[in-house]
C-alpha cells in the first residue's frame, strides 16, 4: 500500500479497544503498511511519569491514570501517525474529540472470551478500573463507548495481526 495521506483532513489512525485487543502490535504493523509513524499513549505516559501504568494505578488510583491519559492525549498534535491508545481513553470526551479532529478512530473489537484467553494476569496490566469492578463489568461498561467513538469497527477474533491490519488498510482506502 502506498503512503497514507489525508482523507477528509484526517492524517492519523487511532486504535481503541480493550486491553489485550492488540492495539500496540497491530499499530506497529499498520504504521509500516501505511508508511506512518507509530505512537503508543501508554508508553508516552510511562516515559513522562517514570512509572509503569500499574504503579500509577497502585499509588495514585485508577481515576488519576484516566486523568493522566486524558492530559497526554489532549497534549498531542501528531500528523501522520498510527496512535495506539490506552483502553480507558474512551472515557474522556475531551481527548476523543481532540483525536477525532485529525484521526480516523478504529475500534478493535475482541470478545471478552478472547481477551480472557490472551491476558494472563489482569493485576499487572495497569488497567484503569474500580476495585469493586470485575473485568467483565469493565468490558460491558466500555464496549458501547468504543462503538460510540469509532469511525469503524474491525472484528478481530480468529484473525492474526496481519489480516487485521490489512482490513484496516482496505477500509481506509475505501474512504478516500
Amino acid at each position: 500500500m502506498k503512503r497514507f495521506s489525508s482523507i477528509e483532513g484526517k492524517t492519523n489512525v487511532v486504535l481503541v479497544g480493550m486491553p489485550g485487543a492488540g492495539k500496540s502490535t497491530i499499530g506497529v504493523l499498520l504504521a509500516k503498511k501505511l508508511a506512518l509513524d507509530f505512537i503508543d499513549t501508554d508508553l508516552l505516559i510511562q516515559v513522562k511519569y517514570g512509572d509503569a501504568l500499574q504503579e500509577i494505578v497502585d499509588t495514585k488510583g485508577y481515576l488519576e491514570l484516566r486523568k493522566i491519559e486524558e492530559e497526554v492525549i489532549y497534549s498531542t498534535g501528531y500528523i501522520g501517525h498510527v496512535i495506539a491508545t490506552g483502553g480507558s481513553a474512551i472515557y474522556s470526551e475531551k481527548a476523543m474529540e481532540h483525536l477525532k479532529k485529525s484521526s480516523y478512530i478504529v475500534f478493535l473489537d475482541v470478545t471478552l472470551a478472547e481477551i480472557n484467553r490472551r491476558i494472563v494476569d489482569f493485576k499487572t496490566r495497569g488497567i484503569a478500573m474500580r476495585d469493586d469492578q470485575t473485568f467483565e463489568d469493565l468490558f460491558s461498561e466500555r464496549y458501547p463507548l468504543y462503538k460510540k467513538h469509532a469511525d469503524f469497527t474491525i472484528r478481530c477474533n480468529n484473525k492474526n495481526q496481519e489480516v487485521i491490519s490489512g482490513e484496516i488498510c482496505e477500509k481506509l482506502l475505501s474512504l478516500g
